[in-house]
């Protein structure tokens, strides 16, 4: 079960999900018995009939950022820069007066250190120093830099959602439109109806099929829902390089639990109520600051917390998640929650089913 290979599947590509279903609560939604071993097929709105009153939903509240930039070099070729730790760019503003962060640069060739870019609406950026395939870039314009990347940036899709990279290549005005039209559909739709905490630069894509009507279905069934903040980054789509998943080093993020939340959560276990996160980003946010019997310490930092089979969960009951990429993470992490090859099995199950996979797919819920 530590092998990178015991991860695997077989995925058709016509089943990666390239945007999201038309109402959001229609989407399909798999449902885990762990203490009965089954499976069955529901819509996501079927969620409220499944959820028992008392349950605590924990949804993650972070909000992504149009993080991607595109603009061109002194030379005038064309480069891409994707901002990756926003909470750490805001960190550095914060101290310094200057936007600066790790980036990932796409271009031809990567330019040197002290290269000055233009990335559009006055958007001036340095690239700092290079870190193997990560770049730190400072961004020019203080507090004003927020508001311009606002205008100029685009939403940061997952690398397997395809949209036109490079507006007005190979297919002229349509081609233009075509991804401005997508962009402002994406804006939209690649934002949970509860995001409100800026710095993500990818979605907790658990909780794109809730909609408010939804929520407000399930707190008049006494379902209670709770916050917390972590700010997913783009380390959650590297791929694991290792082939023993336990030399894996996962990437951190920027999380925050309130005292408010940590003791709505404390409540509920002592009344013996279940805790059920939203997404593997709550997931590990919950378990990370998680004490002996389970208990909620508030705070803020970084989570590194890696789930993968073997480990103890000591806060999460029970779990609402999307289908994930073989190989990852993400998957190693609902696989250490039940069972890998159960995992897997309903893997192959959904395949078989025509669920839709990944960031704009269907849900699973394990309980």
């Amino acid at each position: 079960m530590y092998n990178l290979s015991d991860y695997g599947y077989g995925l058709p590509e016509s089943l990666i999900a390239q945007a999201p279903c038309e109402h959001r609560s229609l989407s399909r939604l798999m449902h885990l018995n762990r203490r009965r071993h089954s499976i069955s097929h529901h819509r996501f709105l079927d969620i409220s009939d499944l959820l028992r009153p008392g349950d605590l939903l924990v949804v993650n509240d972070t909000r992504v950022v149009p993080a991607r930039l595109l603009g061109h070099k002194p030379t005038g070729g064309r480069i891409e820069v994707l901002i990756i730790d926003y909470a750490a760019g805001m960190k550095h503003l914060t101290d310094t007066g200057r936007f600066q962060c790790d980036c990932l640069i796409r271009a031809s060739r990567r330019p040197e250190p002290g290269t000055v870019l233009d990335l559009g609406q006055d958007i001036k950026a340095t690239v700092i120093e290079h870190r193997d395939r990560i770049s730190v870039v400072s961004f020019d314009g203080g507090n004003e830099f927020l508001s311009r990347l606002k205008k100029a940036g685009k939403m940061p899709l997952p690398p397997y959602i395809r949209r036109d990279q490079n507006p007005g290549q190979g297919g002229g005005t349509q081609a233009q439109t075509d991804a401005q039209l997508y962009e402002q559909k994406d804006r939209q739709d690649y934002q949970t109806v509860y995001a409100a905490a800026e710095g993500a630069v990818a979605a907790p894509t658990a909780g794109l099929h809730f909609t408010q009507d939804l929520l407000e279905t399930l707190c008049a069934r006494g379902v209670d829902l709770a916050r917390i903040t972590l700010h997913v980054g783009y380390g959650t789509f590297v791929p694991v390089r290792v082939k023993d998943i336990r030399d894996h080093q996962i990437h951190s993020e920027y999380f925050i639990v309130t005292e408010q939340t940590a003791e709505q959560i404390n409540q509920a276990r002592r009344q013996g109520r279940r805790i059920i996160a939203v997404g593997t980003t709550a997931v590990r946010t919950l378990e990370f600051c998680a004490g002996d019997g389970g208990r909620i310490c508030p705070g803020q930092g970084r989570c590194d917390l890696f789930i993968y089979p073997g480990y103890r969960f000591k806060c999460v009951d029970a779990m609402i998640t999307n289908f994930h990429l073989p190989e990852s993470t993400l998957l190693m992490l609902i696989s250490a929650f039940y069972d890998r090859e159960r995992i897997l099995d309903a893997y192959q199950v959904a395949v078989a089913e025509k669920y839709r996979f990944f960031s704009y797919g269907d849900a699973m819920f394990i309980e």
